[in-house]
């Protein structure tokens, strides 16, 4: 059993790959065309008509005795969600680059994160058929803009014809085997010591070791051909079977496994998408489902769910089971409140690698969502809460002040995609206003803050005591306890740490609050009471509520005391321009805040890096072809968050948070009388 993602840039062709796969196998006996709206993988209406993947689909097929579950996944940056989620069920993945466009902005960013995770990877260099495919070229730039540690297996002949196909090096061809020696032996003393001594090393050690090596991810084998023609998916097949790792199936060690994608089946009811590394779980069984990490209180109390209906992927489709283990990705029916990340059994049994992680950049752009029709409100609500069940990144951020709907995008592609479905799947119609790029606000120092039971001006049967102090970047919020966990009933230290969660939502300025460290510094409450021969009276016993109620002013405070910075993000931009329009190109570049580095030559062009604010990549593009005559090219991608210089940005505020405590106060006691 293999998990095998197909990942690339936008139109290097997994999908038309996927395809040529299955065909080789024997699942379908066509290829489906892209263009012609007619793959397996792209069912959804919007991928036909558009002729790009959206959404991550499963298919499954056999090499020899070894059956792949075969993952094709979005190429276009909007959809970079899709393929995070994928990338914690992978064994071994196939990066598929152009032979005619070569290395591209999001070839970069995915070879990056899949050397960080140390997903074993083989690279695909298709269409060496189509008119200006150039491999060699292509290879060239593997090793300069990826790593140095790829090696191709073998040549193309005739490259850029019809008649282009893949030729593999011969075993005994001493060139190949003297640059796999010297590569293999970078991670091998033993291969290191002969290969120094000069010892005839043999092709089955070289295979072995290559084997060895590339299931460690220390080595990135290349096979080069064309998905349409055929030519090299035999040689791509044998390498998939060969050098990729098999999955571990422990059908007998306890369930774990993860939800990597969640649908919604013909009666509405979630259907649920996972990966399992441990056990077996069969219908009618009752699984603990739960979120990753759990609290950091205490290990929170997951549900059990019962299992109603199980489908594994067999020849190309789900086909119905009554079970399923370890290694395998099925259906799961059931699962009424399950969640994409969501853990199946317990996250210590699911292997470290494979553990939910953030692996790209959060979306930085942001917009309001507008029904056409006045009425269709409660509806536009209720289909966003749908979408961002199935992509959790989306956002979904309600202000009942303004009775304004956000929702956080990758790009503009993405927002286009959003409108048709609501249309299409939800009869929906919905206007979008204009993007607006999302800042973060970051803690500068060190704050604390309290509020006393029973002492003015606290108004709540709460004591709560919070101290709030910066973290290291990409780390997240930590909640801890510096209090005694007994001092109080469990579900009231709950209730501050979710509260604590979600008022970092939106700090001083009304941006999210990341990397942050909250400790509780002080808790104090009053026992449940009542008035002699009477029943409970919450006047003169505090609740979850009270806590739930005080924190945000407490925090609030804290986090006025340490300081907050805007920062707002940043893309790092690399532009390829005609050589004799550059001194032009600089102070429009000037003009966008774009900070360029020092361009280099190459032949008639210039090639400069820099970094943009994300506000002003949309300008640079809309700039860049009168700039250039149409000769210039862009990549772009998320890169960093800068601070804000001058008056910071704000953002409109939802009613949570409190600025104005008069008004918090007299809003959340007015909602709990109306409660």
């Amino acid at each position: 059993m293999l998990n095998l993602g197909i990942l690339a840039h936008v139109d290097a062709g997994k999908t038309s790959l996927t395809e040529r796969l299955l065909h080789t196998a024997g699942v379908i006996d066509e290829v489906g065309s892209v263009d012609d709206g007619s793959t397996r993988t792209d069912t959804l209406a919007l991928e036909r008509q558009r002729g790009i993947t959206i959404k991550s689909a499963v298919v499954s097929f056999a090499i020899d005795d070894v059956t792949v579950n075969l993952i094709d996944t979005p190429g276009h940056p909007d959809f970079i969600a899709e393929v995070e989620r994928v990338l914690s069920v992978l064994d071994g993945a196939v990066l598929v680059v152009s032979a005619v466009e070569g290395v591209q902005a999001q070839t970069r960013v995915l070879m990056r994160t899949l050397r960080r995770l140390a997903i074993p990877t083989l690279v695909f260099v298709n269409k060496v058929d189509r008119g200006g495919a150039n491999p060699e070229r292509v290879l060239a730039d593997l090793a300069r803009k990826l790593t140095p540690a790829v090696t191709p297996l073998g040549t193309v002949d005739a490259p850029g014809t019809r008649t282009a196909h893949y030729v593999p090096y011969a075993t005994d061809d001493p060139d190949f085997t003297a640059r796999l020696a010297e590569l293999l032996a970078e991670h091998d003393d033993a291969l290191l010591s002969a290969y120094v001594e000069g010892t005839a090393l043999r092709h089955d050690e070289l295979h072995t070791a290559l084997a060895a090596q590339t299931r460690r991810a220390l080595v990135h084998p290349v096979l080069l051909g064309s998905a349409m023609t055929g030519t090299g998916i035999d040689a791509l097949t044998d390498a998939i079977k060969e050098l990729l790792p098999a999955a571990p199936c422990a059908a007998d060690g306890p369930v774990a496994g993860t939800v990597f994608k969640v649908e919604r089946g013909l009666a509405g009811e979630k259907v649920a998408y996972a990966r399992m590394f441990s056990g077996t779980v069969r219908v009618r069984d009752r699984v603990r489902v739960g979120g990753a990490g759990g609290g950091s209180v205490s290990g929170s109390k997951n549900a059990k769910d019962k299992v109603t209906g199980i489908g594994v992927f067999e020849q190309g489709t789900a086909a119905p089971r009554d079970a399923v283990s370890a290694g395998q990705i099925a259906l799961l029916w059931g699962l009424r409140g399950v969640r994409i990340g969501d853990v199946l059994g317990h996250e210590r049994d699911v292997p470290e690698r494979h553990r939910a992680r953030h692996h790209f950049a959060p979306p930085t752009l942001e917009t309001v969502v507008e029904p056409r029709h006045p009425s269709d409100r409660a509806a536009l609500h209720s289909a966003l809460t749908q979408l961002a069940e199935q992509d959790p990144l989306i956002g979904l951020r309600q202000d009942p002040l303004r009775q304004e709907i956000s929702v956080s995008l990758y790009g503009e592609v993405q927002k286009e995609v959003i409108e048709a479905t609501l249309a299409a799947e939800f009869g929906v119609g919905a206007d979008f206003r204009e993007t607006t790029t999302i800042c973060v606000e970051r803690v500068v120092g060190i704050g604390a803050a309290v509020e006393i039971i029973d002492t003015d001006p606290n108004p709540f049967l709460a004591t709560v005591g919070l101290r709030v102090e910066p973290a290291p970047v990409g780390s997240g919020v930590e909640f801890r306890l510096g209090v005694e966990l007994g001092s109080m009933p469990y579900a009231f230290f709950k209730a501050v740490e979710e509260t604590v969660g979600e008022t970092l939502r939106q700090g001083p300025h009304g941006w999210e609050v990341p990397d942050c460290l909250v400790t509780m510094t002080h808790s104090g409450y009053w026992p449940r009471q009542s008035h002699a021969h009477a029943v409970f009276d919450k006047s003169m016993s505090s609740t979850a509520g009270d806590f739930r109620q005080l924190t945000p002013l407490v925090l609030m405070d804290a986090l006025r005391r340490a300081g907050t910075r805007v920062h707002e993000p940043m893309h790092r931009f690399r532009l390829t321009v005609p050589a004799d329009v550059f001194g032009t190109l600089l102070p429009a570049l000037g003009r966008l805040r774009a900070v360029p580095h020092t361009p280099t030559a190459h032949g008639s062009t210039y090639v400069v890096d820099g970094v943009v604010p994300a506000a002003r990549v949309h300008g640079l593009e809309q700039a860049l072809p009168g700039l250039t005559r149409g000769e210039g090219e862009l990549e772009t991608a998320f890169d960093h968050y800068a601070p804000v210089h001058g008056t910071p940005p704000g953002r409109p505020r939802t009613d949570h948070n409190p600025l104005d405590r008069k008004e918090y106060v007299q809003r959340v006691t007015r909602r709990t009388r109306v409660g």
